[in-house]
């Protein structure tokens, strides 16, 4: 039998009680919905953190606050690379074996996983000599607060060899060269923590000026 419905009155038809429960109901649905976005928003949800792990705050400054190296994110029984995309091209850095360089190899792949490297430019090329870069303010003197051990290993620093900028207060957090000569002097000339050399892009790197930028690193474990 059906249910009577209310006089229609002047502006139009009147909604039957049912239909009216029904909107109520969703009405009801939808105000409990955004309560649980809003409780979510402010702080009341469990979503995971945009920042770098060991940070609170963006990379670059996160590591300008630093004291110690980043938590490890390696695994010392892979094999790591990196692919460094410039705006002349890429180039291809093998690393040693990170037992040999644990720290440093660590510290390099967290630092390219987490963007630090993006958009960074090359502020010193020595022709014959070594390209470098990684240092946020682009003038040679800046990055992380914290230094990194001496991990020093054999190499005989030929053409193509990846390592770690260093001066009186220690090696440097982020800043890194490649060799774009045989410089064989280096290892007795001081702490540069070789890391890793480079299997393909040399001529990428021979064309790099200062002022280049890096766009971004992709990090591969085999």
């Amino acid at each position: 039998m059906n249910r009577p419905t209310r006089r229609p009155r002047p502006g139009g038809d009147v909604p039957s009680d049912s239909r009216i429960v029904s909107r109520v109901k969703r009405g009801l649905a939808a105000a409990l919905l955004l309560f649980a976005v809003a409780a979510c928003d402010s702080g009341g949800g469990t979503a995971a953190s945009s920042f770098a792990p060991g940070c609170d705050n963006e990379i670059v400054t996160c590591m300008e606050q630093r004291t110690t190296p980043p938590p490890n994110v390696i695994d010392t029984s892979k094999k790591y690379t990196a692919t460094v995309h410039t705006s002349r091209g890429d180039f291809v850095i093998s690393f040693v074996d990170p037992k040999i360089a644990p720290q440093t190899v660590n510290n390099f792949v967290y630092l390219a996983q987490n963007h630090f490297y993006d958009g960074l430019t090359f502020h010193r090329v020595v022709p014959g000599f070594v390209v470098q870069g990684g240092d946020p303010l682009g003038n040679g003197t800046g990055g992380p607060a914290y230094k990194l051990p001496d991990e020093s290993n054999p190499a005989k620093w030929p053409r193509g060899t990846a390592g770690m900028a260093s001066s009186a207060a220690g090696v440097s957090g982020s800043q890194f060269f490649i060799t774009i000569g045989d410089a064989p002097f280096l290892e007795t000339s001081g702490v540069y923590n070789h890391f890793g050399q480079v299997t393909s892009g040399m001529d990428v790197l021979d064309k790099i000026q200062v002022g280049d930028t890096m766009s971004s690193i992709d990090i591969t474990a085999s």
